[in-house]
């Protein structure tokens, strides 16, 4: 068991080590942080959604822009779309599970605000329909995803992280969400002169 816990580890590592030297997905990742500053200086709201592990980490990084990330600040606008059960549960019975992030995009979000989808396939349908929602309205749209995209690919920012094995998918989505966080509180709530 030892070899087997060292070799998830070695793997999780070989993934970092794929991410940081591809440049295209670091500029990606920097594009993003600036889109998110651009976008709550001008008082808009940042919104996360996903389906299962992928949902734990829209809820778990919406928590670090509207609590805190290092820094003891004023809270940012930042939340994820799925955390109302009796919403989720009345919108998916009376109209399918495919439309729960869309009818809420369209009942809260605005022109300028952000809506970043985590999916490991990139294939899920209930993000793709938001992301088309957004479009609509003018809310700028971020996919982080597995290696294809799959169809969130078509996104304004794409974040395609080099793996086709989930758990270590979203290992990435957790550490690109922090360098984001992290990057984006920096920027907002420290002297750009230190």
């Amino acid at each position: 068991m030892t070899d087997k816990i060292k070799s998830i580890i070695e793997e999780s590592i070989q993934l970092k080590g794929k991410l940081i030297s591809d440049d295209t997905l670091v500029k990606t990742i920097e594009d993003v942080v600036a889109l998110l500053l651009a976008c709550l200086k001008n008082g808009h709201r940042i919104w996360f959604c996903g389906n299962g592990g992928s949902a734990a980490d829209a809820q778990h990084l919406a928590a670090e822009f509207s609590g805190r990330f290092y820094i003891d600040r004023k809270a940012l606008p930042a939340e994820a779309l799925h955390c109302n059960t009796s919403y989720l549960t009345a919108v998916a019975n009376d109209y399918g599970y495919e439309h729960v992030y869309a009818r809420l995009i369209e009942g809260v979000a605005s022109q300028g605000d952000v809506l970043i989808g985590i999916s490991t396939s990139g294939n899920s349908t209930n993000i793709i329909n938001a992301f088309t929602e957004s479009k609509e309205i003018g809310v700028v749209t971020v996919a982080l995803t597995g290696a294809t995209g799959g169809k969130m690919g078509n996104a304004d920012f794409l974040i395609n992280v080099p793996s086709t094995d989930t758990p270590r998918i979203q290992e990435m989505h957790i550490l690109i969400g922090h360098i984001i966080c992290e990057l984006t509180e920096k920027a907002l709530f420290t002297n750009p002169n230190e």
